[in-house]
């Protein structure tokens, strides 16, 4: 990174075995086996029968159950530490999401690196463009750790700012708009559009073929501790949801807007990626706190590490 400036759940792709190391640990697999497939001991418990109202209570409680009234503490937390958060979650299922209301575009940094590769791969399934054994190298190296040298190959090679138009236009991004200085990281989007994205991705509505759609999340399922450039960017979602199988695209960049610290957080959430998450964080101070800030606005939203 440059130091200035209701759907049909998605079928597994080509993402079994992968694994994220967070925290030390090993994260949940894209696409493992469910756990009814392992014998357990059966546990019987005395029975005692319930009244309605116990049946009631007994109903196990949704994920968004408390997850508004959650972000927006996450995001009077942020503000606190002087950040302003913008954040949209989507459950892929039922259609249902839940923003903390902010609709102002934002920077989106390394995140663009997404649209990058769609556009090129798109190209690819059309006959338009060849990729070489090295161009899929660097491909992946752009998605999984943030490769700039990459970036800005395929950005020249394609277009540049036409590559965000054509983008655009497929997947309907209302609120996405080409750099206004034809530099890709300062590419502006929103989270609601980024939400979006994914979401379309996954669905294969925004014209990219399955085949294609593999190549991006399996790459992004095998996101790396540290971008090329030594960046730490497990900050957010990694960090935030360590319970979950991730597959996320992260950008960061200083500075915006005065000395702000800029953290944009992506990804689809889920061995079935059936949630989908944006979140992006403006804070001035130093990098390792705004980092923080990010996580901690998605342990806030989803305690325990999980959806």
């Amino acid at each position: 990174m440059r130091g200035r400036l209701s759907k049909p759940a998605m079928t597994c792709m080509a993402i079994v075995g992968v694994a994220l190391l967070v925290n030390g640990s090993a994260a949940p697999a894209w696409c493992m086996p469910a756990a009814q497939d392992i014998a357990q001991a059966p546990v019987i418990a005395p029975h005692v029968p319930l009244t309605p109202s116990d049946e009631l209570d007994a109903q196990p409680l949704s994920p968004w159950d408390g997850l508004d009234g959650r972000t927006r503490q996450a995001t009077a937390d942020a503000a606190k530490s002087g950040a302003d958060i913008e954040v949209v979650v989507m459950d892929r299922d039922t259609g249902q999401i839940v923003s903390n209301g902010a609709t102002q575009p934002f920077p989106i940094a390394s995140v663009v690196k997404l649209f990058i590769a769609d556009d090129l791969l798109l190209q690819e399934s059309k006959g338009e463009t060849k990729l070489s054994a090295a161009d899929r190298k660097s491909l992946d190296i752009m998605l999984r750790s943030s490769d700039d040298g990459a970036a800005q190959t395929f950005w020249d090679r394609s277009g540049g700012n036409a590559i965000i138009s054509r983008v655009v236009a497929r997947y309907g991004l209302s609120g996405t708009t080409a750099p206004y200085n034809g530099h890709w990281d300062v590419t502006q989007s929103t989270a609601s559009d980024l939400v979006r994205y994914y979401d379309m991705l996954l669905d294969g509505t925004g014209g990219l073929p399955p085949e294609q759609t593999s190549v991006i999340i399996t790459n992004l399922a095998q996101s790396t501790p540290t971008g090329t450039d030594g960046y730490p960017q497990r900050f957010g979602i990694p960090d935030g949801l360590f319970a979950e199988a991730v597959a996320v695209k992260q950008g960061w960049f200083c500075c915006w807007s005065g000395a702000n610290q800029l953290h944009v957080s992506t990804g689809a959430i889920g061995l079935d990626a059936r949630y989908v998450l944006a979140i992006s964080s403006l804070e001035p101070g130093d990098e390792a706190s705004a980092r923080n800030t990010v996580t901690q606005a998605v342990k806030t939203m989803f305690p325990g590490g999980h959806i």
